[in-house]
């Protein structure tokens, strides 16, 4: 795991998925977990070994239970506000008061994956084997996860991409494309209210902005946070919510 990461965070995300394991979900068994930094500097997970590789490799190639009531939308809420108050990230208090306030009518809750990427698959012969990392697992509305997919696809610099530099201009022209079939797909398979799926991009912009934030204040350094993600996030929140929200100054 991440070294920046509560070592804890390995402990949940065990009891997340061998549940999902055990009710059919693609996702390997988790053998052990570590909470402890001392063995290898961080928590860890030793997982079953899953087949296939991560799905953009595919492409180029041709615990226990959980209560679902702390893994909702709401404890997403205040775990962000937290976040924010513990860090005094005032500019971001705005944002989360429109969250707050509106919240649209509840429908059918899933399990959300809530970083549903390609990084994050592994594909054999065109199928997918398993999809990983489920720290930010919530049940809530299926918008929800493709909300945070959407912002994902359309809002990572291509710079921080593992694509080589000669094919970043292809990969920026693909991305909308990629993006709109994903979406019409999705669409085809179950319907989503547009309202709710703008509402739910606010929040997953609202995520990315507290993880920008924080990484600021502690002068983080890798290519992400260092990127104009956290100025792409701030302005797709103000254009969908109508709110304006400030991030902190970088270091230096």
């Amino acid at each position: 795991m991440n070294p920046a990461h509560d070592p804890l965070r390995a402990l949940r995300e065990r009891a997340i998925q061998n549940t999902l394991a055990t009710q059919g979900y693609p996702v390997p068994c988790v053998l052990t977990a570590c909470a402890d930094r001392a063995p290898l500097g961080a928590g860890f997970l030793v997982m079953e070994r899953a087949t296939g590789r991560a799905l953009d490799d595919e492409g180029r190639a041709a615990g226990g239970g959980f209560d679902r009531s702390a893994v909702g939308y709401e404890g997403y809420l205040s775990a962000l506000d937290r976040r924010i108050r513990r860090a005094e990230l005032t500019g971001l208090l705005p944002g989360l008061r429109w969250l707050r306030d509106h919240r649209p009518a509840d429908g059918p809750r899933v399990i959300c994956h809530g970083d549903f990427h390609p990084q994050n698959l592994l594909a054999e012969r065109g199928r997918v084997t398993a999809v990983l990392d489920w720290p930010n697992t919530l049940v809530a509305e299926a918008e929800c996860d493709v909300a945070a997919t959407l912002v994902i696809l359309k809002l990572t610099p291509i710079q921080v991409l593992p694509v080589a530099a000669a094919l970043r201009p292809l990969v920026a022209g693909l991305r909308p494309i990629m993006t709109a079939r994903y979406l019409a797909r999705y669409r085809r398979a179950r319907a989503l209210d547009r309202g709710r799926l703008a509402y739910y991009e606010v929040g997953a912009c609202m995520r990315g902005l507290v993880r920008a934030a924080e990484a600021r204040r502690a002068g983080a350094t890798n290519p992400l946070d260092t990127s104009a993600f956290g100025e792409r996030l701030a302005a797709r929140f103000a254009r969908v919510s109508g709110v304006s929200v400030a991030l902190p100054p970088p270091r230096g």
